[in-house]
C-alpha cells in the first residue's frame, strides 16, 4: 500500500488519481488536505505549472513531515498565446465558476474570428520528500476548443475540449476513457513509474 498526501480537496482530482493507480493495479491510499487538518492558504504565484505544483507540495510536506504530492494543471490555447495557462482556474476572476471561465474562453476566441482552435491540457505533478528530494512529471493531451458545450461529465473546461482520439469532448468520456488519454492520467502514469521515490 502506497500512501500519498495529496495537496487538494478537489474530489474530482482525488478520483482521477485513485482511478489511474487502480487501473495499473497499484493499491494506493490518498489523504487530502481536509483529512490532515490543513486549512491555510497556499499562494500559487509561480509563472509555470511546475512552479505552482512545487509550491503546494513543499508547503504540505513541511506541514506533515511526510511525502506530499501536488499537481497544477490548466488549459493552453494556441490562438490565445497560451492563455489561460496557469490562470485556468481563475481565468474569469477570483472565485470564478467553471461556467464563468468557459464563457470567457469562448468570448476571447470569438473576438479573434476564424482562427485555429487548437489547444492542450497540461498537468504537472510534483512530489516532495522531507529530505528535500523532488520529483516532477508532466502529462499533456492535445485537442481543440469547440464553440459550444457538449457532455455532462468532467469538470473545468472539459465540455468544450474536443479529443480527436475519441471523437468526443472530455465531458463525454467515461472515467476509464478519460484516464487513458487525459493530461492528468498521463502524468499520474509517469508518477506510478517512480514508486521507489515514495519508498525511500
Amino acid at each position: 500500500m502506497i500512501k500519498i498526501v495529496l495537496a487538494t480537496n478537489n474530489a474530482h482530482k482525488v478520483s482521477e488519481f485513485k482511478g489511474c493507480f487502480n487501473q495499473k493495479g497499484i493499491d494506493i491510499e490518498i489523504v487530502t488536505l481536509k483529512e490532515i487538518g490543513f486549512c491555510g492558504d497556499i499562494i500559487e504565484d509561480a509563472d509555470s505549472f511546475e512552479g505552482n505544483a512545487y509550491i503546494k507540495a513543499k508547503a504540505i510536506c513541511d506541514y506533515t513531515g511526510e511525502i506530499a504530492v501536488a499537481d497544477d494543471s490548466g488549459l493552453v490555447v494556441d490562438a490565445l498565446n497560451g492563455a489561460p495557462g496557469v490562470y485556468s482556474a481563475r481565468y474569469a476572476g477570483e472565485n470564478s465558476s467553471d461556467s464563468d471561465n468557459i464563457e470567457k474562453l469562448l468570448n476571447e476566441l470569438d473576438k479573434l474570428g476564424e482562427v485555429p482552435r487548437t489547444a492542450k491540457f497540461v498537468c504537472c505533478i510534483c512530489a516532495v520528500r522531507p529530505d528535500g528530494e523532488k520529483l516532477f512529471v508532466r502529462g499533456e493531451s492535445a485537442g481543440e476548443i469547440l464553440k459550444e458545450l457538449k457532455g455532462e461529465g468532467g469538470f473545468g473546461y472539459d465540455p468544450v475540449f474536443f479529443c480527436p482520439d475519441f471523437g468526443k469532448t472530455f465531458a463525454q468520456l467515461t472515467s476509464e476513457e478519460k484516464n487513458s488519454i487525459s493530461h492528468r492520467g498521463r502524468a499520474i502514469e509517469k508518477l506510478a513509474e517512480n514508486l521507489d521515490f515514495f519508498k525511500a
